[in-house]
């Protein structure tokens, strides 16, 4: 299929050799790639027979994968980087990309649903249990959420952030956002699912926060294009998924449970508690992220999408407990623990997501540098 999904992402990347070599090497290399087959196979349903081999291959790992990523003690890097990779690559079909439409064949496959529901099934299950259920639902919610918005407005400065601000390198800096391109190039767009239905004012501010991040209808004003322009002013390539494989699984599942959140309706409430968290905690890492830039005397463009982002996420963190979290703790008194809930998970899949980047940004500045991609 020319210009198929698994084509289009194998050409547009960008990462050092080494890297590129270690994965060749990964034990689910192989199953990946039949799942890719299957991922572009015209009509996957009706030719399931035709593709026995790259089915097995492929299911096979997968349950391995669940074994050694969910019931060991330590949990496997390479089977949690495998499963969280196989759904994501089923979940941005829910997404257009403005690429060949025979790309999107299967997004509708009975199929790709089974396996996405087996991944979110077991995976979530595995999430859930580093929560206590029965204390939310005991808690006074309204008074949980304030607590978390006061104490995440500012919080203390973690040794990771201190190595960003104080001792990360441009190279450094490079691959920051590298990583932080596979979702600040599509930003908001899970947003937008959730917008749909009735009219009030819990809606009416979830479409500003989106209308914002989209610079209300202009494309030089849209968030995604600051972020673009700094790519471009590093030498780093604007192509969305460009640095898939730089990507640590645990960036990729919290972008995989956001995808959760916001395709299912029963998980609104969860979804809205993990956004404040976002809006509320957002500016405090952006001006790690800004302090490095200014350290390293980048240009306005290599940093302006932290600063646009400081001054408007202080706003929606406020409009999120304002307008959003309260209001709908009044509509939902019995099931509005579920967003202390989602806040709480946000903030843990953040936090966790925040540690394998800087592993990833220390890695590559020890190793190889990322291509710079030249401007034509």
């Amino acid at each position: 299929m020319q210009g198929s999904l698994v084509t289009l992402l194998e050409t547009a990347r960008v990462i050092p050799k080494p890297l590129e070599t270690q994965l060749e090497h990964n034990p689910y290399y192989s199953a990946e790639q039949a799942f890719g087959k299957l991922l572009e196979a015209e009509e996957l349903d009706k030719n399931l027979k035709r593709y026995d081999l790259e089915v097995r291959t492929f299911e096979t790992a997968l349950h391995s994968a669940f074994v050694h990523a969910y019931n060991t003690q330590e949990g496997s890097e390479t089977a949690n980087l495998f499963i969280q990779r196989v759904l994501y690559r089923i979940n941005r079909l829910n997404l257009f990309w403005y690429d060949d439409l025979s790309n999107y064949t299967n997004e509708r496959s009975p199929y790709l649903h089974k396996i996405r529901d087996q991944i979110e099934t077991v995976w979530q299950q595995w999430e859930l249990e580093k929560f206590d259920l029965d204390a939310y639902k005991n808690s006074d919610v309204k008074q949980a959420i304030l607590d978390r918005f006061d104490a995440d407005l500012e919080p203390p400065l973690s040794l990771d952030a201190y190595y960003m601000r104080e001792q990360m390198t441009l190279e450094g800096y490079r691959y920051l956002l590298a990583i932080a391109s596979f979702d600040g190039l599509i930003e908001a767009s899970r947003l937008s699912r959730i917008l749909g239905g009735a009219a009030n004012e819990v809606q009416a501010t979830l479409t500003k926060v989106l209308l914002e991040e989209y610079g209300n209808g202009r494309l030089s004003r849209k968030h995604s294009t600051f972020f673009a322009q700094m790519l471009t002013e590093l030498g780093l390539s604007t192509q969305p998924e460009a640095y898939f494989d730089l990507v640590p699984w645990e960036v990729l599942a919290s972008i995989n449970h956001n995808f959760l959140l916001t395709e299912c309706k029963r998980y609104f409430l969860r979804y809205n508690g993990g956004l404040a968290y976002f809006e509320v905690a957002g500016p405090a890492a952006y001006r790690n992220y800004l302090t490095a830039a200014k350290r390293l005397e980048l240009s306005d463009a290599a940093m302006g999408y932290w600063d646009l982002h400081i001054k408007e996420d202080e706003r929606h963190g406020r409009w999120m407990i304002q307008n959003v979290t309260l209001p709908l703790i009044d509509m939902y008194p019995a099931q509005a623990w579920q967003m202390i809930l989602g806040y709480d998970q946000e903030k843990l899949m953040g936090d966790r997501a925040s540690e394998a980047v800087v592993q990833v940004i220390r890695q590559g500045e020890q190793t190889e540098p990322l291509p710079v991609i030249s401007i034509q």
